[in-house]
């Protein structure tokens, strides 16, 4: 994908007001994966790469979907904050135009810092590695919980619900009009909820094999609200997961054992069985917006898969369950695999 003549201007007269780029040099851009929200270049300069990131008003996806493109700023807030928390799980942020709603960090180079989601594809499910995932979200939580200071810097409820709840819960209650009245619930609990730092798309596709552990890319849902919404979220993906390669499905739901298991072990603000029992929840409607919300995932082109997500995820909306282990227990029994304890 090629910039146009006047987007490679502004932008490089950007990088020139960071100070990043020199008056008159000539920055080679080269479009990376940006996802749906985002456009992300890497600008090749005198100093060397960087990567430029700018949020799109209309995501990408086939329903219309439209997002204030302030949430850039706030996605720069949740990196500063946790900058000064756990500085090894998010990359050094080296300018930000507010005006022009872009930020500039530093590159990782894939050579060095590999995609958690391409690890995935290619069955390569390391637990140990999930598990570090669900400790430094649980640090994360923990260093920000009960925080004035943070809430007051993330009044994002209706960003949040823009680009969360509404796409993912409310959407999939209109396509389960039985289910309206239970996954509405849901959207109130979680909108209530006003306990953390919340990074709100902790997914395979924004987490990074980094050198000293994870870091997490894409904070752009950026909220202060409820940390079991991150931990629902992550541990979703490792339920899909099975579905993409079934040959890895084990190491998949070992996966989510992991991050569950240190990210309980991390929870000081709270009961853990209180976080875990609201987690529980959101997991199965989180799992079945991912075939029937504004955002599916991808993979999953199966009609037969699809009505597999649909027939677990509506049993345990219906009644909900008690824990993410037995949520997890659920989807091992619909796979034919033994379940975590059995």
């Amino acid at each position: 994908m090629r910039l146009r003549e006047e987007a490679t201007a502004e932008l490089t007269e950007s990088l020139c007001e960071m100070g990043l780029a020199e008056r008159g040099e000539a920055p080679r851009y080269t479009a990376l994966t940006g996802g749906v929200s985002s456009e992300i270049w890497r600008a090749d300069l005198r100093r060397g790469p960087v990567c430029v990131k700018r949020a799109l008003a209309k995501l990408r996806v086939q329903q219309d979907w439209f997002v204030p493109v302030e949430r850039g700023g706030y996605e720069v807030a949740w990196f500063r904050t946790v900058a000064d928390i756990a500085p090894e799980a998010v990359p050094e942020l080296l300018g930000v135009d507010g005006r022009r709603h872009l930020f500039a960090m530093e590159y990782l180079d894939p050579a060095t810092h590999r995609l958690w989601k391409a690890e995935l594809a290619a069955g390569r499910a390391d637990a140990g590695f999930a598990a570090a995932v669900g400790g430094v979200l649980a640090r994360i939580h923990a260093a920000t919980a009960g925080r004035a200071d943070v809430a007051a810097a993330f009044p994002t409820d209706a960003i949040f619900h823009g680009v969360r709840l509404e796409p993912y819960l409310d959407a999939t209650a209109r396509r389960h009009p039985d289910l309206r009245e239970p996954l509405r619930a849901l959207v109130d609990t979680t909108a209530r909820s006003k306990r953390a730092l919340v990074h709100g798309d902790v997914s395979p596709k924004n987490i990074v094999l980094g050198p000293a552990g994870p870091i997490l890319l894409d904070a752009e849902c950026a909220w202060y609200g409820d940390p079991a919404f991150d931990l629902a979220f992550c541990l979703n993906h490792m339920l899909l997961k099975c579905l993409w390669r079934p040959d890895a499905a084990p190491l998949f739901l070992a996966c989510f054992d992991a991050l569950a298991d240190a990210h309980r072990a991390g929870v000081t603000w709270e009961p853990a069985a209180d976080l875990d029992a609201r987690a529980a929840a959101l997991l199965p409607g989180l799992f079945l917006a991912r075939v029937d919300g504004k955002s599916p995932v991808e993979y999953l082109t199966e009609e037969a898969d699809k009505n597999r997500v649909r027939r677990v995820g509506r049993a345990l909306i219906m009644a909900p369950p008690p824990t993410v282990a037995a949520v997890r227990s659920a989807w091992a029994q619909e796979l034919g695999l033994v379940s975590h304890g059995d």
